[in-house]
């Protein structure tokens, strides 16, 4: 697929099939979620990969919009870390051009995936670390629902030439 395809024809998928996903693509996911771009090339992210069904069944009650996890085989949690990065925005940010990457890195070898956010809701930060024992500086920002899809989408329209503003507002 070339990267203009990837961009603009992947969709958030919520619906997946039971099948696994073996390491090898796993792996390929998290290499192009180290590839993006971080404030300072500090690259402050950590990973948390949750294939356990005991695990994965848990997030749904800690997070309103995370009902499709119950069939997804896969979550991968995007974390920053305040020791590499003190600023909590820039870690935000990083882990936002991470996840970004991961999604697109999925569509891209045909896997589905939705994004479901944990920062800044201070609910979700505290459940997600202590469901997954994060130390106090780890920071989970994100959360990827990763699986087959069992769902196609069609491309919206979402190119708004009246949203561009050349050289001056």
């Amino acid at each position: 697929m070339d990267a203009m395809q990837v961009l603009l024809e992947r969709r958030s998928i919520r619906k997946f099939t039971t099948e696994t996903i073996a390491e090898p693509l796993i792996n390929k996911l998290l290499e192009a979620a180290m590839f993006a771009p971080s404030s300072m090339n500090k690259q402050p992210w950590h990973f948390i990969v949750v294939r356990e069904r005991a695990f994965l069944d848990q997030i749904p009650s800690l997070h309103p919009h995370a009902k499709m996890i119950y069939k997804a085989p896969l979550v991968i949690i995007i974390c920053g870390d305040s020791t590499i990065e003190p600023i909590e925005a820039y870690n935000a940010i990083n882990c936002a051009a991470a996840t970004q990457n991961l999604l697109l890195a999925a569509y891209a070898l045909e896997l589905g995936g939705v994004w479901l956010g944990v920062y800044p809701n201070a609910e979700r930060l505290e459940n997600i670390r202590k469901l997954f024992s994060l130390p106090d500086t780890i920071i989970p920002v994100s959360m990827v629902a990763i699986g087959y899809p069992d769902e196609k989408k069609e491309q919206p329209h979402r190119f708004f030439p009246e949203r561009i503003h050349w050289e001056k507002w």
